[in-house]
């Protein structure tokens, strides 16, 4: 690692940022790119004082000189993060999603990178399975009832064409629904709740509340983002724990018996009713396993809300 050029597209997002700590306290030198249309510096603030070699670099991967800044670092792994940003629109995000794939995969093959590592949110890729399918394993697909689910898997099969052309070599990570420490409160439940929580706000049930998740913590995530730079090549892998936990009892791990009562809305169109990704393809492929139980993740996170304010 510590003579790895790696490439974080997004790297000051939420994911991005934590992969960033974890790749400068291994010695690998990073780019960071991100146009912080979503990501923020403070975001890259522990990274920024840890003393590493990090280059934040103020890009759009959809502009113009982002192939030319490619050709010039000439990175050995590019990572891809936040292709579908959660407070982005529908529309917008899939056709966001689908530029930076094409945009991020066409600089590699230019600059000759070995490997591009992105992930794809588990929902899209899978969207809807009945109850027996559940945890989800790779190769699962049920019919695409929405415009970024069919883009999701585009995405996915976009990789393996580049692959086989112009051997950039891959590996998506589907991950189901990370939660921590810097994720915005618009951009997760759990963070949405813990924000309410501690505004002394009802937080907003869309639908019943009773929709499953696969909650992951993000240092979990990032262990599998950084196992995939030499692992798992040409492959989709889930990243999730298997489990599910409904949104409901998200509020209630939160806020206990004493909490507000949530106030109900209606369910959007696009959601689905449950969602567990299987990880006994990462155990294998990755050496992977997730480490972080929801009780201990919630604290982790928590901290560092309550530290914030």
């Amino acid at each position: 690692m510590t003579q790895s050029r790696i490439m974080v597209c997004g790297g000051a997002g939420f994911v991005g940022s934590h992969l960033v700590d974890r790749l400068l306290a291994q010695g690998a030198e990073i780019d960071v790119v991100d146009n912080l249309s979503s990501g923020s510096l403070s975001n890259l603030a522990d990274a920024r004082q840890s003393g590493g070699k990090l280059k934040f670099q103020h890009v759009d991967i959809l502009g113009d000189s982002f192939a030319e800044l490619v050709s010039l670092r000439r990175p050995d792994v590019m990572y891809l993060l936040n292709t579908f940003a959660p407070s982005n629109s529908q529309t917008t995000g899939a056709m966001t999603a689908m530029a930076s794939a094409i945009a991020v995969l066409e600089a590699a093959r230019i600059a000759g990178v070995a490997k591009v590592i992105t992930t794809l949110p588990a929902k899209l890729l899978y969207g809807e399975v009945a109850v027996r399918d559940l945890p989800i394993k790779e190769g699962h697909m049920s019919e695409s009832r929405s415009v970024p689910e069919i883009v999701a898997r585009a995405i996915a099969d976009m990789h393996s064409v580049y692959r086989d052309l112009s051997a950039v070599e891959y590996t998506v990570l589907a991950t189901g629904h990370a939660y921590g420490p810097r994720q915005r409160a618009n951009d997760g439940v759990v963070a949405a709740f813990i924000d309410a929580h501690m505004n002394g706000r009802a937080p907003v049930l869309h639908g019943t509340g009773k929709q499953s998740r696969d909650f992951i913590f993000i240092d979990d995530v990032v262990d599998a983002l950084v196992r995939a730079i030499d692992r798992a090549g040409g492959l989709v892998v889930n990243v999730g724990t298997g489990e599910q936990l409904t949104i409901r009892d998200v509020w209630k791990a939160i806020a206990g018996s004493t909490g507000l009562t949530p106030r109900s809305s209606a369910a959007r169109p696009s959601d689905i009713a449950r969602l567990a990704v299987s990880p006994v393809r990462a155990r294998i492929q990755l050496g992977w396993s997730p480490f972080t139980s929801f009780e201990d993740g919630l604290a982790t996170t928590r901290g560092a809300w309550t530290a914030a304010e």
